[in-house]
């Protein structure tokens, strides 16, 4: 039945030659010019770019056409040359890579890998397998066994092992012992994820296998070989047959083709990369226990067959004619092609599933190869669509698909001459190459192929000619999907068959594919649609007299009288016999088999018809298909289908219009007007016959494009759901995420279908309009866990922004190509516009302005310049406030010294004296600086870190700044500076954020000095606080505590205990331990430590193990608290005592007495360190703790008393962290206050302060921000004596005032402390208001200021508290003030820490401790240039009680009560609880209104309030939710759930602020807050008015009015909108303003840019503009009587449009319309005065209903077409039918219309007027 194959030329592109060879002779090696020799010693191998691609290319039909079209070269292939150790990858003439091996290459091939997304080149030698990436990384890869062959995998590399495979090999390459494993993967540049270090069982186990086995699988390039099983009766057992040689692979299914020589046989194994639960075969004796689940690859065999007596030459994968892949082998011997067809059961979505053999045929050949042919765009499952091209033994090059035999390729008869050279072209040769043969083919790439000439001429041929037309190409593919597998079959063979070829030479290939295609099934239907016998135009009644003596009008008469079903429509039934009628078996008659294949073509090629009206840009497309539709459908005698498309094209299917009219009842399926019926009436009651049956299948690609929007509209609609098929009938995926409603639901199917904007605008207006309804309704507040993607699809940027912040990195999924493709090309971001972020932009008169007015020291690094940014700008607006901060802070300046008019004593004296007070200040400002700029900057790890320098010096203005230096020599100070750099390396490093990835090691190392210093030190100690220490490993720290140098030994051991908190790190503690000389054995020879490096290590013992309560260590610090040091300054025995309290404190944080499960007295030893009364074990009171290991410590004891002045502060501390919020009262009573006037005088008043603290820390709850609170911590005896004595009641020599009022002035302090701690970083405002009122009255105390407060302390404290307890007490209140208000930058609490920084150096009351305190409170303040805050967690407020121990140290060097270095630990109590918004348009940081919402607490219920971006959110404990309010930006909320854990880390993949960044989108049509404060300039309707209304009145007359309202217009539009399509379409406007003088258009258009600017919907710009135009050039040009379309498919898309107006009135779709009912319905209106212009359409109505013929003239053509559409007329034949069964039912007066109503449900009511008048015109 096929026809005879027919014959096509080969397209020559030129003679082959490697091209390695030209390169080689291009680098002066090799013959020019010479032909290959046949005893080559080199190898090549061409292939398509692709495989190397990287990443590999997504398998859409888009890329495939792009990788086409951009691969660059002669033909787009890519070369791998070989020879010897040299691999030369080159691309045409350009050479891409070369590679040099270390030994001689015995194979290489290309392979991708699963953890890796770039392709990698594997090349075999000897001994070593090398593994190159495209940038040129190389791993190597020693064999320990000999390995014969390499081949790719889907997921690895296949290696084969040579027969003696068993023994190992000896390597000659030193790369055997050399590798490491454990090597980092970035020096390789290969992103690996999983580890690869194995524990040893599993890397003896795996090593031993991989000897065994005889084939093995590496899956990543740092991994180990891996042995491979094969699977027998269930079970798996080792692969161990050396004789099963590997012939071929596949690299996208896991398939392997073997040969077997001893058993002659050929085997196709399945390999599953999968998990096997199972004991392991008892004969293989490896050292692996039966329970351990190993990934093993297991071979299982799915096809065996003995046909050769030696392996197939080659084997490839092809695919069949229907998309099934076969697996081809070669069999030289017989000459035969073996085809292997298997079936892939698809399970799941990604893994190949189960793969059977199904069935093999042979086709005789000498030669064959795999080519891209017949479907060059179409993707069968994963594999590309593959013909064979088979070389036969009588040198014929025949093409295939599947067994099919499609047509004979020959050599052309010229040769042109671009081919060869001119000698070569001389009249001898040219005879002998048009008699040329083909002796062999090789080389396949795609749809080229190098064919071998019986000269030993190569030729580089190709099959197929480009650009190949898209229309035919979604012909074949519609056809291949639709017909049956016979039908397809023969269609094939004619496509490919026909002998008339000469289109293949013509120029324009595409129109010739189209016309070689149409011609084919014309032909068929000139030969066979003759014989049809329901073309007769004589029997016009024969259908309707078949269908009145049917059975199934028999069945249906029964029914009619008792039933109003006789008045269903009936030509809307197709009846489903008609097809099954048809299908016959192979062996018919060729007449029924033809009529049966037409029949299938016209379904199939219909609803491709229906695909392409559904896209806007396949315009002449669609007019092609149509004709070759209206031939084929003619042909059928299927009327109905040709009036279809008649009226779709009235003018280019003229032809067919004067057909007689039939009475066949089929009705084409029609899309549009089931769109219209879904609006209507809802997706269930629309009828599902106008969906194309080609449509509902699973996986077609063909017509997806309408299944995708069919489906869009069912789920819209209300169409139901059972897993991804709807009751519609096709199928649809949905991406995963919630969906409260079905427009949410269609927005997440687009997502999942990929449908974006950009396909979007390529519907039709009027079908789009329903989808933009749904996305603009789902825009508001689209539910939280939707994929970045559904954001960007609805206009929600924004949140898509939040989505992706920390799922970027690790979801390539949605890349911004993903996102890209969502949004329209006129949507992509603009470039943002940059403004000043350093501090060098600022203008340099508003910084450092204050103190000098010479501008030499201003461009000084102080270590703040990088402060300054548009974050900072809009946090602290536009005071000058960081600028103060920062001169306050700065360190790197001389200061200026102030010289008075009469000086006493000598100038020099006076200045030393003056620059000694200021140098107690300098030294104290790397505190503050440090808090300052914590976590502020990042650092380049290429670059050198600098540190602002501490300068001493004065100068002098008076004297034109000279420099007076600061002489020590006078005073016995030693080493003055030492620990002011120490606190200035601290301050430098402290200013880096915590890095994305961890900070490099070497960097680190990098900065490490030659000798060691202090500012290193300081350095070190900042890294660890900030945990960037974990990168140092054991040796690099050993290698800083060899240069003993004692404080970078005490910054290292305090550092890396910060990095490793709470981790218990054997090798840290054991460091840690070594540094505590009473842990020492008495054995150990003894060790002079200084106490300030046994401070540092108690401490970081107590960091190490925060919050483990381990028992050992807790005994141990205990015992610390109470051992005199034995260090070299006894006198800073305090000082460790503090540290070991602190560091039990730590490390039993917040366990209260569950700590002290193991020992009963450990609480009173606390308590008897206290010196307290109350202790209960009297028998234990002078037994030590821990045993005595050293004779060169012992208890801080005098006798059998305890020294507590020592002890008592460390053991307080340790109680108040221990039983931190534990609310109990036992332990708070016995740390009593004393309330006695005996009692007071035995208690150091300083002491007292820390047992208030500590109270209250115990009773966490009980704190409140009240002065009243205040009062009920002090005891009555004492706050009595001192209220009396104030006001003189009481003789104050009864007894001891000092005592007294000492007592008094520590409670209050301690208990403002404690309300510091409570409401730390919480900036509560009773807190900010009690504080600062007590800190003013210390002040007033001291020095009489003018600032009026109640009156809350006694008058007169300096008369019995000395002025230095004074200070302190106002400090500490100062400190516990700026903890409350850390990061706020508060001015008034800053404006009284500048008021306490300058009053002290200037009264000279000098102390450094008091400047520490003021520096640090400054600090606070501005806690990371007020990004950061403090936290209330455990180890917070543990960090903060430490840093702000209440005693102040005396001078910079003074350690003896509190070690300085641990001043810095408030950095643990940090968190960066900062947010700022970002518009998403221009990314630039903008204000924008929060509503904060904090959860209910016992104190208060939950609460909003607002909050201006950029500000600090609340804990995480109370915290709620945030959602972003005002009218200019697009509402979000973020939700969350109070917990009481730390904020989120940076580069927390679950924080959903994104490392502080909330990216919000602005409406159109309102301004930033920053623009616009107050909100007068959003106005935009009198604007865009005014600008609109200028142009109007001036079109003519005043251009240049013109213009300047045009520009207007266009600035307009920019102010208040981002959006480049409102912006272009404004310019746009503008231009068109100035040619054209059509009020009525311009009128239109600016009232659609107001319309679409004022409601945020510039996608509707398309659609008003589209609709408008198309109506208004319709009724213009009819008036002059020239149509413009050739179509009339406008017209029922504006129908669509109407249908969803309609559906809104309604409320079949609900939320409200998003384009305006009045300009859909004015078209409407517009359309049917179009109608009633022209009288004489009526008549030819008339004539087309009762004859069936359309007019004469074009222009009635094109109106009636349009009549017909507009009011959804049947064609004749149901029209007739319809009144035919009506008449008789209907007296003569009665209206027909009801009745035809019923029968015509889908015509309008005009239409069935006018039916009704045409009958009544009719009767006799």
């Amino acid at each position: 039945m096929a026809p005879e194959i027919g014959s096509r030329r080969l397209m020559v592109l030129r003679e082959f030659r490697p091209h390695g060879l030209a390169v080689e002779e291009a680098d002066g090696e090799g013959t020019p010019g010479a032909r290959p020799p046949q005893d080559q010693d080199y190898d090549y191998f061409l292939f398509d770019p692709a495989l190397a691609a990287s990443p590999a290319p997504a398998p859409t039909p888009a890329t495939w056409d792009e990788a086409e079209a951009s691969s660059s070269g002669a033909d787009g292939d890519h070369e791998l040359f070989i020879r010897g150790k040299r691999i030369i990858w080159s691309n045409g003439s350009r050479v891409h890579k070369r590679y040099v091996s270390p030994n001689t290459v015995i194979m290489a091939c290309w392979c991708r890998m699963n953890a890796i997304c770039d392709a990698l080149l594997c090349v075999l030698q000897a001994d070593t397998l090398s593994i190159y990436n495209v940038t040129g990384d190389v791993v190597s890869i020693p064999l320990q066994y000999a390995v014969s062959s390499i081949w790719p995998l889907p997921f690895g590399l296949l290696l084969q092992k040579s027969t003696d495979g068993g023994c190992v090999v000896s390597s000659s390459s030193s790369l055997l012992n050399a590798r490491d494993l454990t090597r980092p993967n970035k020096e390789y540049g290969l992103n690996y994820n999983s580890s690869c270090q194995a524990n040893t069982l599993e890397t003896d186990s795996k090593a031993d296998g991989a000897i065994i086995s005889s084939h093995l699988i590496l899956k990543h390039p740092l991994g180990e070989p891996q042995a491979t099983y094969f699977e027998e009766r269930e079970r798996l057992t080792m692969m161990k047959d050396f004789d099963e040689k590997t012939i071929w692979t596949s690299d996208t299914i896991p398939l392997m083709a073997s040969y077997h020589k001893g058993k002659f046989q050929h085997s196709v194994w399945q390999i599953d990369d999968a998990s096997y639960q199972e004991a392991m075969n008892e004969n293989i004796m490896l050292p692996v226990s039966c329970d351990i689940s190993s990934h093993k690859c297991a071979f299982r065999k799915i096809w065996q067959g003995k046909c050769s007596q030696s392996a197939a030459s080659k084997v490839f994968l092809a695919t069949d004619i229907d998309g099934m892949p076969i697996i081809c082998f070669l069999l030289h011997e017989q000459k035969i092609l073996l085809a292997v067809r298997i079936q892939v059961d698809e399970t799941t979505e990604d893994a190949f599933g189960d793969i059977k053999p199904h069935m093999s045929w042979n086709i005789p050949a000498f030669a064959a190869a795999p080519v891209v042919v017949t479907r060059p765009r179409v993707r069968a499952g994963g594999l590309p669509f593959t013909d064979i091209l088979v070389l036969s033994s009588d040198n014929d090059l025949l093409l295939y698909s599947g067994k099919q035999c499609l047509c004979r390729y020959t050599l052309p008869t010229e040769l042109g001459k671009g081919i060869f050279s001119d000698d070569e072209l001389n009249c001898e040769n040219f005879n002998v190459y048009s008699d040329l043969k083909i002796t062999s083919i090789a080389d396949a790439v795609e749809g080229r192929i190098n064919v071998t000439c019986s000269n030993g001429l190569m030729l580089r041929c190709s099959l197929r000619k480009k650009p190949s037309s898209s229309l035919v190409s979604d012909c074949i593919t519609a056809m291949a999907e639709g017909l049956q597998s016979c039908f397809y079959s023969c269609f094939v063979s004619l496509f490919w068959g026909g002998s008339d070829a000469a289109y293949l030479y013509s120029s324009s290939c595409a129109d010739s594919e189209w016309e070689s295609f149409s011609y084919e099934i014309r032909k068929v239907c000139t030969k066979y649609g003759q014989t049809l016998p329901t073309i007769s135009p004589t029997a016009p009644s024969q259908a309707w007299d078949f269908l009145i003596n049917s059975k199934y009008h028999a069945q249906y008469c029964k029914q009619a009288p008792t039933s109003s079903n006789s008045f269903l429509p009936v030509s809307y039934s197709k009846c489903s016999t008609v097809f099954n009628s048809f299908i016959q078996d192979e062996h018919s008659s060729d007449v029924s088999f033809y009529i049966q294949f037409m029949r299938e073509t016209l379904e199939t090629l219909h609803a491709l018809y229906e695909n392409l009206k559904l896209n806007i840009l396949r315009k002449e497309d669609l007019g092609c298909l149509a004709l070759l539709l209206c031939r084929v459908a003619s042909s059928l005698g299927e009327h109905g289908f040709v009036d279809y498309y008649c009226r779709d094209f009235p003018l280019n299917l003229i032809e067919f219009q004067s057909i007689a009219s039939s009475t066949s009842l089929r009705t084409p399926p029609c899309l549009f007007r089931w769109f219209e019926n879904c609006l209507h009436h809802g997706c269930d009651s629309a009828s599902l016959e106008d969906i194309p049956a080609l449509m509902c299948k699973q996986k077609g690609s063909a017509v997806s494009w309408g299944r995708k929007v069919v489906s869009f509209y069912s789920l819209l609609l209300g169409a139901e759901r059972k897993g991804r098929n709807l009751s519609s009938g096709v199928y649809c995926e949905v991406a995963s995420g919630s969906a409260r409603n079905t427009e949410e639901l269609t927005v997440l199917a687009m997502v999942a279908e990929k449908f974006g904007r950009q396909q979007l605008d390529l519907l039709p207006v009027g079908v789009s309009l329903v989808l933009r309804h749904a996305l603009d309704k789902c825009r508001d507040s689209p539910p939280d866990d939707w994929p970045a993607p559904a954001y960007v699809l609805v206009g929600r940027e924004d949140l898509a922004m939040t989505k992706m912040g920390s799922a970027r990195k690790e979801n390539a999924f949605w890349n911004n190509n993903n996102l890209t493709s969502m949004s329209v090309p006129y949507m992509l971001h603009l470039q943002p516009v940059t403004i000043p972020t350093t501090a060098s932009d600022i203008p340099t008169s508003e910084v450092l302005n204050s103190e000098d007015s010479d501008s030499v020291y201003r461009s000084l690094e102080d270590g703040m310049e990088h402060i300054f940014t548009s974050t900072t700008q809009l946090r602290f607006g536009h005071d000058l406030r960081l600028n103060e901060v920062r001169r306050l802070l700065c360190s790197a300046r001389p200061v200026a010294i102030q010289t008075p008019t009469n000086p006493s004593v000598s100038d020099q004296d006076l200045h030393q004296q003056q620059l000694w007070n200021f140098a107690q200040r300098t030294t104290a400002l790397p505190f503050g600086r440090g808090a300052f700029t914590l976590a502020t900057t990042y650092t380049l790890l290429t670059e050198a870190l600098v540190f602002p320098k501490l300068v001493l010096a004065g100068r002098l203005p008076a004297q034109q700044n000279a420099t007076v230096n600061l002489d020590l020599s006078s005073r016995s100070v030693s080493e003055f500076k030492s620990w002011a750099e120490f606190h200035n390396g601290v301050a430098a490093g402290l200013r880096f954020a915590p890095f994305q990835e961890k900070m490099l090691r070497t960097w680190i190392q990098y900065n490490r000095p030659s000798e060691p210093n202090f500012t290193h030190a300081g350095l070190l100690l900042a890294f660890g606080l900030h945990e960037h220490l974990r990168v140092l490993t054991m040796t690099d720290a050993y290698r800083y505590l060899s240069q003993e140098h004692d404080i970078t030994t005490l910054g290292l051991l305090l550092g890396l205990a910060a990095s490793h908190r709470g981790t218990m790190d054997p090798s840290i503690s054991k460091m840690l331990y070594f540094h505590v000389p009473s842990r020492h054995p008495s054995s150990t020879p003894e060790l002079e430590l200084p106490t300030l490096l046994q401070s540092a290590a108690v401490m970081g013992i107590g960091l190490l193990y925060e919050g483990s309560a381990h028992a050992l260590t807790m005994k141990i610090l205990l015992g610390e608290i109470g051992r005199r040091s034995g260090g070299d300054n006894v006198l800073e025995r305090e000082g460790y005592a503090v540290a070991a309290g602190s560091a039990l404190g730590f490390v039993a944080l917040g366990h209260g007495s569950d700590a002290f499960g193991f020992m009963d007295t450990f609480l009173d030893r606390l308590f008897e360190y206290i010196g307290s009364k109350e202790v209960y074990h009297e028998k234990h009171l002078n037994a030590t703790t821990v045993d005595d290991q050293s004779g060169n410590t012992g208890q801080m004891m005098d006798g059998a008393q305890i020294n507590v002045d020592v002890t008592a502060p460390g053991a307080i501390i340790a109680l108040a962290l221990i039983f931190l919020k534990a609310e109990s009262d036992e332990i708070a009573a016995r740390l009593s206050i004393p309330n006695t006037h005996f009692d007071l005088q035995y208690v150091r008043p300083d002491f007292v302060m820390l047992r208030i603290i500590a109270r209250n820390l115990i009773l966490w709850s009980r704190v409140q921000p009240t002065k009243d609170w205040i009062e009920s911590q002090i005891p009555e005896t004492v706050k009595f004596g001192v209220s009396n004595v104030s006001e003189g009641a009481i003789n104050s020599d009864e007894f001891d005032a000092e005592a007294l009022f000492q007592a008094y002035v520590n409670i209050v302090t301690g208990t403002c402390i404690a309300l510091g701690l409570k409401y730390a970083g919480s900036r509560n405002g009773d807190a900010q208001e009690l504080l600062y009122a007590y800190a003013v009255h210390f002040l007033n105390e001291i020095k009489h200021i003018p600032v009026q407060t109640a009156n809350i302390l006694p008058k007169g404290l300096l008369q019995y508290v000395d002025r230095g307890t004074l200070e302190l007490c106002l400090h500490l209140i100062v400190l516990a003030l700026s903890m409350v208000m850390a990061g706020s930058g508060n001015l008034q609490t800053f404006r009284l820490l500048r008021y306490l920084r300058g009053r002290i150096s200037a009264e000279g009351q000098v102390n450094y401790g008091l400047q520490m305190a003021v520096s640090l409170a400054i600090g606070f303040l501005f806690l990371g240039g007020g990004t950061h805050t403090f936290s209330t967690q455990n180890s917070a407020i543990a960090a903060l009680l430490i840093a702000l121990y209440p005693r102040l140290p005396t001078g910079p060097n003074d350690n003896r009560c509190h070690l300085q270095a641990f001043r810095h630990l408030y950095v643990i109590a940090t968190e960066p609880r900062w947010v700022q918004t970002v518009d998403v348009d221009t990314e630039l940081p903008v204000y924008c209104p929060l509503e904060v919402t904090v959860a209910e607490t016992e104190y208060y219920d939950e609460t909003n309030y607002c909050e201006v971006t950029p500000c600090l959110l609340p804990e995480r404990s109370v915290l709620k939710s945030i959602r972003v309010c005002g009218p200019r930006y697009w509402s979000q909320v973020i939700k969350l759930t109070p917990e009481g854990k730390p904020w989120w880390r940076s580069g927390d993949k679950t924080d959903p602020f994104n490392g502080g960044v909330l990216y919000i989108k602005r409406k159109v049509g309102s301004c930033s807050y920053s623009d616009d404060p107050i909100g007068c300039q959003s106005l935009i309707s009198r604007a865009m008015h005014e600008v609109c209304d200028a142009p109007s009145a001036s079109c003519s007359t005043q251009p240049n009015n013109t213009n300047h309202s045009s520009f207007r217009v266009d600035q307009l539009v920019s102010t208040f909108s981002a959006n480049p399509s409102l912006i272009a379409f404004a310019k746009l406007c503008c231009e068109s303003w100035k040619d054209r003088c059509n009020g009525n258009f311009r009128e239109f258009c600016s009232q659609v840019l107001y319309e679409c600017m004022s409601k945020d919907r510039p996608s509707l710009l398309q659609v008003y503009i589209s609709f408008y135009t198309t109506i208004e050039s319709m009724w213009e040009h009819f008036k002059i009587g020239r149509f413009p379309f050739y179509d009339s498919l406008f017209v029922p898309n504006l129908k669509v449009a109407l249908a969803y107006n309609e559906a809104l009135v309604d409320g079949k779709i609900t939320n409200g319309g998003i384009i305006q009912s009045t300009f859909l319905e004015s078209l409407m209106k517009r359309v049917e005065d179009i109608f009633a212009e022209f009288p004489n359409l009526k008549d030819n109505f008339s004539s087309y209903l009762s004859t069936g013929k359309w007019p004469d003239a074009q222009n009635d053509v094109v109106l009636l077409s349009l009549y017909l559409q507009w009011y959804s007329i049947p064609p004749p034949h149901v029209v007739a039918s319809a009144v035919e069964k009506v008449r008789p039912r209907v007296p003569a007066s009665v209206s027909i219309l009801p009745l035809l109503r019923l029968l015509l449900p889908t015509t309008n009511l005009v239409g069935l007027m006018e039916i009704e008048k045409l009958h009544m015109a009719m009767k006799p």
